[in-house]
């Protein structure tokens, strides 16, 4: 029988061409860049769970002596994680609770947040702060200050005393380069009585309701406070880039606190000025 000619004849032609099989080598499913990847994501997952679980206290005790704290600050009592947890802090011998708990990171301004709030017996700041991969740092917080729980620290500095509670309404401040960048803020008083030493007497009088805005200039922050409602500053202080403090008293402050002074000096008037080095370095 001749096979190849009917195949022909049926539509199907041999042809005298050897077909050459071959059969691919199997890959490997885990190859180098893959071994790298889930190395990463590893270390990745296992970063994570360390800052969500470690206990923040035994990490203060670990950080403790190679963290340069300001004598008059003392931290107690750290309890919950790094993530979110809190401390017991004493400031020049006041006692506060700080709490903070830290937010997920957000891409697409590569910073991580920081919710915090410092409260005592009477007064109460929380905020967030937010920090930069490149150094760069924000923070903006409110709160209600009760002036009644600093009246010994006040005293002592020989500051003027005044009652009730300072509400603060907006500051914000940012860093970068290792810099002060720019602030802004609001504080508010309702207003009431206000004391202050004059040599071995006190002196006294009711003030209107005032108010601080502090404030980016150039060559430094400003710190302005004035009666609300009013059309000048009462009082005002800058300090500059270079950490050099310049303090001003007008006209305004003396009829606030009804004090005599020569008629012929005008509202706007600077009766005190005061400039000396604040921030050795600058801001």
């Amino acid at each position: 029988m001749n096979l190849p000619n009917g195949f022909v004849r049926l539509g199907y032609r041999f042809l005298n061409v050897p077909i050459a099989m071959t059969e691919s080598r199997p890959k490997s499913f885990l190859g180098p860049g893959k071994v790298v990847l889930l190395l990463l994501l590893g270390l990745l997952v296992y970063g994570i769970t360390l800052i969500v679980l470690v206990p923040a206290g035994w990490l203060w005790q670990q950080a403790s002596a190679q963290v340069q704290l300001p004598e008059q600050v003392r931290v107690q009592q750290v309890s919950g994680r790094l993530w979110d947890g809190a401390a017991g802090v004493v400031v020049a011998g006041f006692p506060a609770r700080l709490e903070w708990q830290f937010g997920w990171p957000s891409l697409s301004g590569v910073t991580l947040p920081l919710q915090f709030s410092v409260s005592s017996s009477q007064s109460r700041v929380e905020g967030v702060a937010r920090a930069g991969w490149q150094g760069n740092f924000e923070v903006s917080a409110n709160g209600l200050i009760a002036v009644a729980e600093f009246e010994q620290l006040i005293r002592q500095s020989g500051g003027a005393m005044i009652e009730g509670t300072v509400s603060v309404d907006r500051f914000e401040m940012s860093w970068a380069d290792g810099r002060l960048k720019s602030a802004d803020g609001l504080g508010r008083w309702d207003g009431g009585r206000v004391t202050w030493p004059m040599g071995n007497q006190v002196g006294q009088a009711v003030f209107p309701p005032m108010q601080a805005d502090l404030d980016t200039v150039d060559g430094g922050v400003s710190l302005v406070v004035a009666e609300q409602g009013a059309s000048g500053p009462a009082a005002d202080a800058s300090i500059l880039w270079d950490g050099m403090m310049e303090l001003r008293v007008y006209k305004r402050m003396v009829d606030l606190a009804q004090q005599p002074w020569p008629d012929s000096a005008r509202p706007g008037d600077v009766v005190f000025r005061v400039r000396q080095p604040l921030l050795p370095g600058g801001l």
